[in-house]
Protein backbone atom coordinates (compact mmCIF):
# COMPACT_ATOMS: atom_id res chain seq x y z
CA UNK A 1 0.00 0.00 0.00
CA UNK A 2 1.22 3.33 -0.88
CA UNK A 3 1.83 6.36 1.37
CA UNK A 4 -1.12 8.51 -0.42
CA UNK A 5 -3.49 5.64 -0.16
CA UNK A 6 -2.27 5.59 3.82
CA UNK A 7 -3.28 8.93 3.76
CA UNK A 8 -6.23 9.00 1.85
CA UNK A 9 -7.62 6.32 4.66
CA UNK A 10 -6.45 8.20 7.78
CA UNK A 11 -8.23 11.21 6.70
CA UNK A 12 -11.01 9.06 6.38
CA UNK A 13 -10.96 7.93 10.09
CA UNK A 14 -10.04 11.53 11.23
CA UNK A 15 -13.05 12.95 9.46
CA UNK A 16 -15.41 10.31 10.66
CA UNK A 17 -14.06 9.94 14.48
CA UNK A 18 -13.73 13.90 15.40
CA UNK A 19 -16.07 14.92 12.88
CA UNK A 20 -14.23 17.44 11.02
CA UNK A 21 -14.04 18.59 7.83
CA UNK A 22 -11.35 17.52 5.11
CA UNK A 23 -9.79 21.04 5.22
CA UNK A 24 -8.65 21.36 8.24
CA UNK A 25 -6.95 17.90 8.08
CA UNK A 26 -2.86 18.85 7.06
CA UNK A 27 0.12 16.87 7.63
CA UNK A 28 0.67 19.07 10.29
CA UNK A 29 -2.37 18.85 11.82
CA UNK A 30 -1.96 18.19 15.64
CA UNK A 31 -4.82 15.92 16.95
CA UNK A 32 -6.06 18.38 20.56
CA UNK A 33 -4.58 21.50 19.43
CA UNK A 34 -5.88 21.73 15.73
CA UNK A 35 -8.60 18.97 15.56
CA UNK A 36 -9.78 19.45 18.99
CA UNK A 37 -9.35 15.83 20.09
CA UNK A 38 -9.78 14.60 23.52
CA UNK A 39 -8.27 11.89 25.25
CA UNK A 40 -11.01 9.27 24.80
CA UNK A 41 -10.69 9.93 20.69
CA UNK A 42 -7.54 9.74 21.45
CA UNK A 43 -8.22 5.79 21.93
CA UNK A 44 -11.07 6.08 19.28
CA UNK A 45 -8.66 7.04 16.54
CA UNK A 46 -6.36 4.06 17.63
CA UNK A 47 -9.22 1.63 17.54
CA UNK A 48 -10.65 2.91 14.08
CA UNK A 49 -6.62 3.44 12.56
CA UNK A 50 -6.03 -0.55 13.64
CA UNK A 51 -9.97 -1.67 11.87
CA UNK A 52 -9.27 0.25 8.89
CA UNK A 53 -5.99 -1.22 7.94
CA UNK A 54 -6.38 -4.66 9.82
CA UNK A 55 -3.72 -4.26 12.21
CA UNK A 56 -2.06 -4.14 15.72
CA UNK A 57 -0.54 -1.43 16.32
CA UNK A 58 1.29 -0.63 20.29
CA UNK A 59 -0.94 1.38 22.24
CA UNK A 60 1.24 3.47 23.61
CA UNK A 61 3.56 4.33 20.80
CA UNK A 62 0.13 5.20 18.44
CA UNK A 63 -1.36 7.24 21.38
CA UNK A 64 2.30 9.28 21.61
CA UNK A 65 1.49 10.05 17.64
CA UNK A 66 0.10 13.98 17.89
CA UNK A 67 0.05 14.72 14.10
CA UNK A 68 -1.66 13.47 11.56
CA UNK A 69 1.24 13.38 9.31
CA UNK A 70 2.85 12.00 12.19
CA UNK A 71 0.00 9.15 12.22
CA UNK A 72 0.42 8.66 8.15
CA UNK A 73 4.05 7.94 8.84
CA UNK A 74 3.46 5.40 11.98
CA UNK A 75 0.65 3.59 9.83
CA UNK A 76 2.47 3.53 7.51
CA UNK A 77 5.22 1.60 8.61
CA UNK A 78 2.50 -1.41 10.00
CA UNK A 79 1.09 -1.98 6.21
CA UNK A 80 4.56 -2.08 4.23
Amino acid sequence: MDKAEVERRVRKVIRHVLGVSDDMILPESHFVFDLGAESTQSVELVAAFEAEFGIEMDDEAALSVDTVGGAVDFIAKYVS
